[in-house]
C-alpha cells in the first residue's frame, strides 16, 4: 500500500468505487470469470472505506466514471474501477441520462425513480418507448493509466413493474429479444448482454497485464 493512502483490506487488489454491492457482485462475477486466477475476495467495494468525496459533475458517463475511478486509485493505492450508468429513453431525448439515480429528486430512490418515469411517459404509444441502459466503465492504474470502456442494452420500457431481481429501471426494461424485462432474469443471463456486463467484460482484458 503507498504511503498515505486509505486502508483496505488484505489481500484486496482492485477496488470498486461504489457502494453499490448489486455492482460489486456484478464486476466480482464478471473480472473473476475472465481474469484467469483472479479472486473474488481480491475485488472490494468502496463501502465501509473513508474516501474523499467526489462531485461528479462531469457531464458524460465516462466523465463521471473517470473522476470516481482516478479519486480511488489515488486514495487506496489500487487499481481502482468505476462506472456511471444510466438509462435514455428516445422519446425524451437521452434522458434521465447521467441524472437516472436521482431523477426523481433523491439519488437512489428506485421507486420514486420509476414511478416519475411512468407518468413522463403515459401518454407515449408502445411504439416510441425505445430506450437504452448505458455504462461507461473507467479503470485507472496509481501511476494514471487510464482505460474506459462503453456498453449499452437497447429494449423497450414496459407500462408497469414486472420482476423482483435487478435494480434501478430494471423492472421497466424489456431488453431486445428477451421476452422478460431486466428484473426478471437472472444474474448470469443480466451479465451477458447487460451495459455492464459488455463494459465490464471490456475492462476486464486490461487488468491482468496492469495487476502484473
Amino acid at each position: 500500500m503507498h504511503e498515505g493512502t486509505t486502508s483496505v483490506s488484505a489481500g484486496a487488489r482492485i477496488i470498486l468505487a461504489s457502494h453499490n454491492l448489486k455492482k460489486l457482485h456484478e464486476l466480482q462475477r464478471i473480472m473473476t470469470a475472465a481474469v484467469p486466477g483472479l479472486a473474488a475476495e481480491s475485488i472490494v467495494s468502496s463501502a465501509g472505506i473513508e474516501l474523499p468525496d467526489v462531485v461528479e459533475d462531469a457531464v458524460t458517463f465516462e466523465g463521471n466514471a473517470l473522476l470516481k475511478a482516478h479519486s480511488a486509485a489515488a486514495a487506496t493505492g489500487l487499481l481502482a474501477v468505476a462506472d456511471d450508468s444510466g438509462l435514455a429513453v428516445d422519446v425524451l431525448g437521452g434522458s434521465p441520462g447521467i441524472f437516472s439515480a436521482r431523477w426523481s429528486g433523491a439519488h437512489g430512490d428506485d421507486e420514486a425513480n420509476n414511478d416519475l418515469l411512468l407518468a413522463q411517459l403515459s401518454d407515449v404509444p408502445d411504439a416510441h418507448r425505445a430506450a437504452r441502459f448505458v455504462c461507461a466503465a473507467a479503470l485507472v492504474a496509481p501511476d494514471g493509466t487510464e482505460v474506459v470502456e462503453r456498453g449499452e442494452m437497447t429494449g423497450h420500457l414496459l407500462r408497469e413493474r414486472h420482476g423482483e431481481g435487478g435494480f434501478g429501471y430494471d423492472p421497466l426494461f424489456r431488453p431486445d429479444g428477451q421476452a422478460r424485462t431486466a428484473a426478471e432474469l437472472s444474474p448470469e443471463e443480466k451479465d451477458a448482454i447487460s451495459h455492464r456486463g459488455t463494459a465490464f467484460r471490456a475492462i476486464a482484458k486490461h487488468v491482468a497485464p496492469l495487476l502484473d
